[in-house]
């Protein structure tokens, strides 16, 4: 039977949408691929790898970033092949690939091979991940695209809020190269076959509507051709803009630096806070539960902002959500114990889940589903270069400095200022389709 007709055997046979399944898979995906390359993860790496294998922390993130750097050159084009093809296959060999390195991380003992095992996984975490899970839920999805993106949100906070503490109790019975082992079985159980088998790219792809009304819907009240389809009120009719249209509006820019800016913190302190803990005498057992949870609250933050979300201008849930990371910075950098460096991580855990749903569910709102692979494409490129530097700028001041209290203040800044930009992102306005010209 092939990939095709056994989704479509699976769609006509189901009681609910098949986008739900699709929604499903990211879940599997976002517990367990998304996870393993995740630096919130990798935090709980820092101290045993380093002390082992006599490396600084500044050599240590600067896989990190590289990682990061080489996925804003690849993002463009995966954008356009999302468009095209779907995101199934990408999602399925980026988790095979993604097992692959973590077992092989597990055979580390020089810088150059951890950077050739960790630089790619970053890549595939910050590329076509990052691009492929949300992509797949919107193309599925306009009116509940929210709680689609939400649910994803919180199956990956369960996970970053699991396996971290998992990774951290192999770590203390054995040993890092045995978490790494861990991490890479996993993945391959839970991200390869599920995608490939059941991803599709689009509903129409399947004969399906997108996102169907409930009955009592008409259609003149979904298809109102008065509603302003980009207005700020709630309204979820679907605009589609091509790329070149989207590069001629303003909120493409502004959401394109409030992205880079807001993910550069969350990266840099997700990153750093258990070994900024493990600095004030704490044990890496209980400095664990800061990255848990950071987790955790992203998984309260989902819930949250997607019930919100279709009640209040998304522009502005953005600006306070940055401003909760930029309370969390603050509150991270002074803190010196989990009595304070537990609320700390709570409140960067809640900003971080809003940004990541809130920036997803804002290009997929503002541009369409048409477009929308080619467009996250181009756009990843300042929001994985902030992701990328956020763990260098925290590495390399802590060398310096002997602790982390410049690169939180420089990160809380950086989130303020995010807030303030972002709320000039008002919706684009669907361009007028030119009229062609008549033929002499």
């Amino acid at each position: 039977m092939t990939s095709n007709s056994l989704k479509g055997r699976l769609a006509r046979s189901l009681p609910f949408y098949y986008g739900w399944v699709i929604v499903a898979d990211t879940v599997l995906v976002s517990f367990s691929t998304r996870t393993v390359m995740a630096v919130a993860l990798l935090s709980v790496f820092v101290i045993p790898m380093t002390e082992e294998l006599g490396w600084s922390r500044g050599l240590f993130s600067g896989a990190v970033s590289l990682g990061g750097l080489c996925a804003v050159l690849v993002s463009p084009f995966l954008g356009r092949w999302l468009d095209r093809y779907g995101a199934g296959t990408l999602i399925s060999v980026s988790s095979l690939l993604t097992a692959i390195l973590a077992v092989g991380l597990s055979l580390v003992s020089h810088p150059l091979i951890f950077y050739a095992l960790y630089v790619p996984g970053r890549l595939i975490f910050a590329g076509p991940l990052e691009l492929g899970l949300p992509t797949a839920i919107s193309n599925w999805f306009i009116r509940r695209r929210p709680l689609g993106l939400a649910v994803d949100s919180i199956a990956k906070g369960a996970g970053l809020a699991v396996i971290p503490l998992v990774a951290q109790a192999i770590i203390s019975a054995w040993d890092w190269r045995t978490a790494w082992i861990f991490l890479g079985v996993l993945t391959f159980i839970l991200g390869v076959i599920p995608s490939l088998l059941l991803v599709s790219r689009r509903p129409e792809d399947m004969g399906l509507e997108p996102d169907p009304w409930p009955q009592s819907k008409t259609n003149e009240e979904v298809s109102d051709p008065g509603k302003d389809s980009s207005s700020e009120t709630g309204s979820i009719s679907e605009v589609n803009f091509t790329v070149q249209q989207a590069l001629r509006t303003r909120a493409f820019w502004v959401l394109a630096v409030f992205s880079g800016a807001g993910l550069m913190v969350q990266a840099g302190i997700s990153l750093h806070q258990v070994s900024h803990y493990i600095d004030q005498g704490i044990t890496a057992q209980v400095a664990a539960f800061a990255a848990t949870t950071f987790a955790c609250s992203q998984i309260v933050a989902g819930l949250f902002w997607s019930i919100v979300a279709r009640k209040i201008p998304i522009r502005y849930l953005m600006s306070a959500s940055a401003f909760v990371v930029a309370l969390g910075a603050i509150s991270t950098s002074f803190s010196q114990s989990m009595v304070s460096g537990i609320p700390a991580a709570a409140a960067v855990g809640f900003g971080v889940g809003g940004l990541h749903l809130l920036i997803r569910l804002a290009w997929a709102d503002y541009y369409g589903r048409e477009h929308l692979g080619s467009i996250r494409g181009l756009t990843m490129s300042a929001q994985v270069g902030g992701q990328a530097l956020g763990p260098i700028i925290a590495g390399v001041l802590f060398d310096l400095t002997g602790g982390y209290r410049l690169p939180f203040t420089i990160f809380t800044i950086s989130a303020l200022l995010a807030g303030i930009l972002v709320l000039t992102a008002t919706p684009p306005k669907q361009p007028a389709p030119q009229p062609e010209m008549s033929r002499l």
